[in-house]
């Protein structure tokens, strides 16, 4: 089983690199001058089985309208079908949220989540550290554990998997049973600020 999740994580980030190479996203938002930077189970390496990819994009000065440009291009690739939009400028997120949805030639659906963020916000910049923290602890027992688990849950459980590595790397958890008993005795805020 180790080697076949493995070798299913790694065709999974293959297709979602290629997803990135044909939508254009990191030129699209270079060229309005945005920093662009992956984040998320793709950077991890530990995405298996959901279509799921994570970026957060920083600009100086922020514009609101450069964000609506960038998009824009992104909206005229014939892959892409849908995009959703939320204003979180006067939250404490302090950030723009884009969720375009990319179906590619297999017609799987593929969501990428691109949230524009304002330097001064506090979450800028940290969960690029959260991603680059869970790839230096891991250990192939954790990756696989991980990997394991996230597979075995349905994508419709719409279980953060932030928290999956939280109780492999932190809880010692080990498979999809003990995920849902530590899972149930943890209280989570909406967003999830764990770092190993």
């Amino acid at each position: 089983m180790q080697g076949s999740i493995f070798e299913q994580a790694e065709l999974m980030q293959q297709e979602a690199r290629s997803v990135i190479d044909r939508t254009g996203i990191v030129d699209i938002w270079s060229s309005i001058g945005a920093t662009i930077n992956l984040v998320g189970s793709l950077k991890t390496g530990l995405l298996v089985n959901n279509r799921d990819i994570d970026f957060h994009i920083y600009t100086d000065p922020f514009s609101l309208s450069d964000s609506f440009a960038a998009i824009a291009r992104l909206a005229a690739n014939p892959g892409i079908h849908e995009i959703r939009y939320k204003n979180l400028l006067n939250s404490p997120d302090q950030c723009i949220e884009w969720h375009a949805y990319y179906k590619d030639s297999g017609s799987n659906l593929w969501q990428i989540d691109l949230i524009h963020i304002l330097s001064g916000s506090p979450f800028a910049g940290y969960f690029e550290k959260v991603a680059d923290r869970i790839a230096d602890v891991l250990t192939p027992e954790t990756r696989n554990a991980i990997l394991a688990i996230k597979y075995s849950m349905s994508v419709e459980d719409k279980v953060p998997s932030i928290l999956v590595y939280q109780a492999v790397i932190e809880g010692g958890v080990r498979d999809i049973a003990g995920f849902r008993e530590w899972n149930e005795s943890h209280s989570h805020d909406e967003i999830i600020t764990w770092m190993p």
